[in-house]
């Protein structure tokens, strides 16, 4: 059975990515997002949760890859190539590490944005949304 948009109750999940892999805890995390962890799960409809993830800035990697993935872009300017190793990302903000992994697994379409608004990553262990876990 279908559900409705209106019928969708979502529910918080905190995840601790203290220690864990990066890619296996994002992957898990876009599961949640996307809803597929639902009984009623259908792909045109954002059926997904609320997601925390605390510890952001413990998170762990594996090999070489602190040194060996590089984040590269461009400004649009000339000559404004710009490349950060995955050791500089995480030394400045690793929230957004964190954020750009989840967002690369999530199907890219129309509803990626709303999943993606219900991703909160916090660096340390405190967070506002401590009232809506039971």
């Amino acid at each position: 059975m279908i559900p409705k948009e209106s019928e969708i109750k979502r529910s918080w999940h905190l995840v601790d990515i203290e220690g864990r892999v990066l890619g296996r805890a994002a992957s898990g995390v876009a599961l949640l997002l996307m809803g597929k962890d639902k009984p009623f799960f259908v792909p045109h409809l954002d059926c997904g949760d609320y997601v925390v993830i605390i510890n952001a800035s413990k998170v762990a990697v594996t090999g070489r890859k602190l040194t060996r993935k590089v984040y590269r872009h461009h400004t649009g300017y000339p000559g404004g190539f710009r490349e950060k190793t995955l050791a500089e990302r995480l030394k400045g903000d690793s929230r957004v590490v964190i954020m750009a992994a989840v967002a690369g697994m999530l199907p890219k379409n129309k509803l990626r944005r709303n999943r993606l608004r219900r991703l909160k990553v916090f660096s340390g262990s405190n967070h506002p949304y401590s009232d809506k876990f039971d």
